[in-house]
């Protein structure tokens, strides 16, 4: 894995603002909890504020980021680069686990699972067998991390059909995925870099990323248009 520390420092910003999101707003919660014992808030303001801590997070996307990751780091068992790639590998690898965790177990009863509605299989398949038609050894590594390429490419996808489901989301969901989408388009410059200065050039990674990208289009158009020009909440036109 050979990337500049650049996009590595976005990528961990991208992973790691969505188990701040969640812990900060466990801390909102609790607070929220403490002074209704002392002020005798009622009830439901509480039930409100508790089921917003997961509003408008995909849970399925934080999944199948969770599986990028496992599937792409398995060489930590295999071969040895340096310790700075070493600790980054774990670390994605534990963000991505926690931030799964939190939503399925510490704060199920606040995740909207209803609007969490994508079907993962529909990328699951297709990806599972396009990693064994097309990779670059017939090995059980290669192709996990050939399915890793493919998967992160679409792994956004349930959580930009959950905004467009719910028609909003909220202004600190859409930085996470702004930097996300950032950490992508960062792997795109590099790879170009790497072709101009060293010959290199990865055709599976390199089309992954531009589908990836595209994907990202639209959202980041509405990004710079509503949020960072509006209040900074996105709003969307309901699906009919």
């Amino acid at each position: 894995m050979c990337a500049c520390p650049v996009i590595f420092a976005v990528s961990l910003l991208a992973l790691t603002e969505k188990t701040r999101i969640l812990v900060a707003r466990t801390v909102s919660h609790v607070t929220d909890q403490r002074r209704e014992r002392t002020v005798q808030r009622r009830p439901a303001e509480s039930c409100s504020t508790f089921s917003r801590i997961l509003f408008g997070i995909s849970g399925k996307s934080q999944v199948l980021f969770a599986l990028v990751f496992t599937t792409r780091y398995l060489d930590l068992f295999t071969s040895f680069i340096s310790v700075y790639n070493t600790i980054m590998k774990v670390v994605y690898l534990v963000l991505a686990y926690a931030t799964v965790s939190l939503i399925y177990y510490r704060f199920r009863n606040s995740y909207d699972s209803e609007s969490d509605s994508f079907r993962v299989e529909f990328l699951l398949v297709p990806v599972a067998g396009l990693s064994f038609l097309e990779n670059y050894a017939f090995t059980p590594l290669e192709i996990l991390w050939t399915f890793s390429i493919y998967l992160e490419s679409v792994a956004i996808l349930p959580q930009l059909f959950m905004i467009t489901k719910t028609g909003e989301a909220e202004s600190i969901t859409t930085h996470y995925l702004f930097f996300l989408g950032l950490y992508r388009t960062l792997y795109l410059a590099n790879w170009v870099w790497r072709y101009h200065v060293e010959g290199f050039f990865d055709q599976i990674a390199v089309v992954s990323g531009v589908v990836q990208t595209i994907f990202y289009c639209d959202f980041f158009y509405l990004y710079f248009t509503r949020v960072l020009r509006g209040s900074g909440k996105m709003s969307l036109p309901m699906p009919v």
